[in-house]
């Protein structure tokens, strides 16, 4: 049984699209008499069975090593295109963080997702987005990780427009499908440049030619730069990060998975092509900045939201920042470890959050509070998902912070510090978000919220039992430190971050009745960030005039120079021809001089501008 699952793992990405396809009948109406339930229930139910394969062969890996796979798509003469599949302890490891995570999202849309009318198509989107993202983690081919990459791509533009009658959702759709087109762009440049150099796309023979590969300063920088911008696109890096934050008008179990799952997947992407861009320094430089800036910009930007998506989702992009910077700095294993913790943290963050939009019907933090004794399962799952994205002692991202201090600390001791400003930031803005949610005094939309029924409680309970028991999963997997091997010193200042982060956010003075502060100094202040850094409007002022000039310029050419001249020879052309009509006499030899006149003077004309009549006597 066990050798004809490990076989047969290459399918596990289909369960997913069967899923998907099953519902159709229900999400184009076809079915209409038994509502839309049975079209969750399968996608439920395929998305089990993925889950249950990969957890069967992951377990088998102590048994076995791992294969690869090569599916040849097309083959004639000497082409052949193909590409692999990589089945070891990393990729079906991801196939079951996926599918477990996209199960309980699942479950949980089918409580908070039980009123809409168009609850069959989100679920097939729902199991197109798993089928991508199980098809991504066994990928071992760039062509094929980039052709499921431009799947998740109109997957995000999909969900994220599931309600396309609000103009603010088609919006937020069109700007996602938009700003990661860009960095898709890039990318096909990256992997046809590639093709050329290597000859193949598969990653294992990509690594070995990256071994001795001899390219100029210039080619391998411009190769690392574009093969970064897909992944930056993908992660919400700088500065193609703004489509994260207008993707919150998406149904809430989609932010679930996206802000989970779905960023990592370009991560995931950005840690196999490590060996490439190593090529680069400029590449590796590049990396380390953006993952910088976007940790230390993106987690500020998070302090000042007022909308409880919003205020979530900017974390998001700062903690993908930090597995850029992992990766700048060749800390693939980090990187790994960062995004298994995050994904967990932050998918429990967004059901939490979720919940209390279904309760409250609200989304604004200020019209929030005293929560915590009416929704004690939403409070606890929050509590627990906010110690698991800090370094709370001892759960998960506490040892994947600590993870960085081998070696780091003495070396680049900056990183350090960019970690405790991140951690500590971002214990902050959860301890604010409890505050103005869960604590205080109940408001006019809490006064009487309940907890939510068992659809949406039962996966947000099991996985604040997941978050907890992750410090056991990296202990079984033996990524945890031993107590002699620990320092002690980073572990303590990045405790003392979060203690830090905590007893400021429990301090600092917070009003429900405004959002914005009354001293000028502190709104401006609040303003830059809550704004993120005007960045929007730095893009209108910029790129998009320029845009806009060049296309008006554009305009202008085809109207008047282009049309101009089409229509000047319709024009000449048909009055030449009402000018010729009273030439007809219905004589032959007319028309034979006609001709011949008018050879003689194109030969004429020819000849004089060849030079074959420079040397007539005449």
């Amino acid at each position: 049984m066990n050798q004809f699952l490990f076989v047969t793992s290459w399918c596990v990405p289909i369960y997913g699209l069967v899923g998907a396809l099953l519902t159709l009948p229900w999400a184009t109406g076809i079915v209409r008499r038994t509502g839309p339930r049975p079209a969750a229930y399968f996608n439920l139910l395929t998305t089990l069975l993925t889950f249950a394969h990969s957890i069967l062969v992951f377990k088998d890996f102590s048994s076995r090593g791992p294969e690869t796979v090569i599916v040849h798509w097309f083959k004639a003469v000497d082409l052949d295109l193909s590409f692999a599949l990589d089945i070891s302890p990393i990729s079906m490891g991801a196939v079951a963080l996926v599918s477990g995570l996209s199960f309980l999202a699942q479950l949980y849309a089918l409580g908070y997702m039980e009123k809409d009318w168009a609850v069959a198509r989100f679920f097939a989107l729902m199991g197109f987005f798993e089928a991508a993202l199980c098809a991504l983690a066994i990928s071992d081919s760039l062509f094929f990780s980039y052709a499921v990459l431009e799947v998740l791509t109109l997957s995000t533009y999909l969900i994220v427009g599931f309600w396309y009658a609000q103009p603010l959702v088609v919006t937020a759709a069109r700007d996602a499908f938009w700003t990661k087109r860009v960095g898709d762009l890039l990318l096909l440049m990256g992997v046809v440049t590639l093709s050329v150099f290597a000859g193949s796309l598969n990653f294992s023979d990509l690594y070995e030619w990256a071994q001795t590969a001899e390219l100029s300063p210039l080619t391998s920088s411009l190769l690392g730069l574009t093969l970064i911008a897909g992944p930056a696109g993908k992660c919400a890096q700088f500065p193609l990060h703004l489509w994260l934050d207008e993707a919150m008008e998406g149904p809430n179990p989609a932010s679930v998975l996206r802000n989970s799952l779905v960023v990592a997947g370009g991560a995931f992407i950005l840690y196999k092509m490590q060996p490439i861009l190593a090529l680069s320094p400029v590449a590796l430089s590049t990396l380390v900045v953006l993952g910088t800036v976007t940790a230390i910009g993106a987690t500020l930007v998070s302090v000042a939201q007022t909308d409880i998506k919003r205020a979530l989702s900017h974390s998001t992009s700062a903690y993908m920042g930090l597995v850029f910077l992992a990766v700048g700095m060749q800390q693939g294993g980090v990187a790994l470890m960062f995004l298994f913790t995050h994904a967990i943290a932050k998918a429990l963050l967004f059901m939490s959050a979720g919940s209390v939009i279904y309760t409250t019907s609200s989304q604004d933090l200020t019209e929030m509070g005293g929560l915590w004794s009416r929704m004690p399962a939403t409070t606890t799952a929050f509590l627990v998902g906010a110690g698991g994205m800090i370094t709370l002692l001892p759960l998960g991202s506490f040892w994947a912070m600590l993870s960085w201090s081998d070696g780091l600390v003495y070396f680049t001791p900056w990183v350090i510090g960019v970690l405790l400003l991140v951690n500590g930031l971002t214990a902050l803005n959860l301890t604010r978000f409890f505050r103005l949610v869960f604590w205080g005094e109940p408001q006019p939309k809490t006064r009487r919220a309940p907890e939510v029924h068992w659809p949406m409680a039962l996966p947000m309970v099991s996985l604040t039992i997941v978050t907890l028991l992750v410090p056991v999963m990296l202990q079984r997997w033996y990524l945890l430190p031993t107590l002699d091997s620990v320092n002690w010193y980073v572990a303590s200042s990045l405790f003392a971050s979060s203690l830090l982060g905590v007893a400021i956010g429990s301090k600092i003075y917070l009003h429900k009745a405004w959002s914005r502060s009354r001293l000028m100094s502190w709104r401006m202040i609040q303003d830059l960030l809550g704004y993120d850094f005007y960045i929007d409007k730095i893009y209108r002022v910029t790129i998009v005039s320029v845009v806009g000039f060049l296309s008006n310029i554009s305009a202008w050419c085809d109207r008047y120079l282009v049309d101009g001249f089409v229509n000047l020879v319709g024009i000449a052309t048909v009055f030449g021809g009402q000018s010729l009509r009273y030439s007809v006499s219905g004589r032959s030899q007319g028309y034979l001089l006609t001709i011949l006149v008018g050879i003689s003077i194109l030969g004429i004309f020819l000849g004089w501008s060849l030079g074959l009549l420079d040397n007539l006597p005449f």
